[in-house]
């Protein structure tokens, strides 16, 4: 799998779909990796060039000494994003993934064309709250917050499926250093402003059952952004595209064809909304 060296951190990335395609680009949770995308990059429409990288301080990207800031998370995807010649993409952001692309999008609107920002908002959580689990991961390792953390992430009858069981596995496998740093951007962080600013395209995804960031959180975010699409996955909790992989795809491939539609520049075939969609490129978009 690639790795691109940006100086000060290593980014681990992957790379689906076709080269030539409209890009698309995935964004992560706090304490995973690229792989929570898995099961939804198969069913998304062909002809898109589909990235999905690991944070700084996750998977397989390198760990630097925290904490860490939203400015140097944002600085990472922007400058793999121009090392790999990025354009008018469409930013996938989950979590702290979404707060990342939310940013992205304020900063570099030439990279940006539109947004899918799911389960996030524009401040999550409180200072105490990121101080007592940064306190708790100093003192005990990820495995003191991993069960709290699954709790809040899936709902109660989902904590014992396979796919609950593998998140938590690769939760413990996360680096404290690159945790706790992510951890601290999270906590400075508050883009109620910078994000009250964007009118680009964009998509808004709540879990009913996210104990991590209720849908009432997550839709103030889609009414804060000028035209935004609410959606709520029921029965979802914190990950839909590990708990609900299918709706999750077929709620981007929908978003994706009406931007095709609005600019003909995303695939958009039959199949359109069903997340099975097999049309192909036609150039690329311009924003409005």
């Amino acid at each position: 799998m690639p790795f691109t060296d940006l100086g000060d951190v290593t980014i681990h990335w992957h790379e689906d779909g076709d080269p030539a395609g409209a890009p698309v680009m995935f964004l992560h949770a706090l304490g995973l990796d690229l792989r929570i995308w898995d099961s939804v990059i198969p069913l998304l429409p062909q002809g898109l060039r589909l990235i999905r990288n690991d944070l700084r301080g996750h998977g397989q990207s390198s760990a630097p000494r925290g904490p860490y800031s939203m400015g140097a998370l944002v600085r990472d995807t922007e400058r793999l994003m121009d090392h790999l010649g990025l354009k008018d993409a469409v930013l996938v952001g989950l979590s702290v993934g979404g707060m990342v692309a939310q940013a992205l999008a304020v900063k570099r609107l030439d990279q940006v064309r539109g947004l899918v920002l799911s389960n996030t908002a524009v401040k999550i959580g409180t200072a105490q709250t990121w101080t007592d689990r940064m306190g708790a991961v100093r003192k005990g390792g990820i495995a003191a917050i991993a069960t709290p953390t699954i709790e809040r992430w899936f709902s109660r009858k989902e904590r014992a499926t396979p796919a609950a069981e593998q998140v938590r596995q690769r939760l413990l496998a996360t680096s404290p250093e690159g945790y706790l740093g992510c951890a601290a951007a999270i906590s400075g962080t508050d883009l109620i402003t910078p994000s009250s600013g964007l009118t680009l395209p964009t998509l808004v995804l709540a879990g009913s059952e996210d104990g991590s960031t209720p849908p009432d959180l997550v839709r103030e975010l889609a009414d804060l952004i000028k035209g935004a699409r609410f959606h709520m996955i029921r029965g979802a909790g914190h990950l839909p595209p590990v708990d609900r992989p299918a709706e999750f795809a077929a709620e981007v491939t929908r978003f994706l064809s009406a931007i095709a539609h609005d600019g003909a520049a995303m695939p958009c075939g039959s199949g359109c909304g069903s997340g099975h969609s097999q049309g192909h490129l036609h150039g690329h978009a311009h924003r409005h």
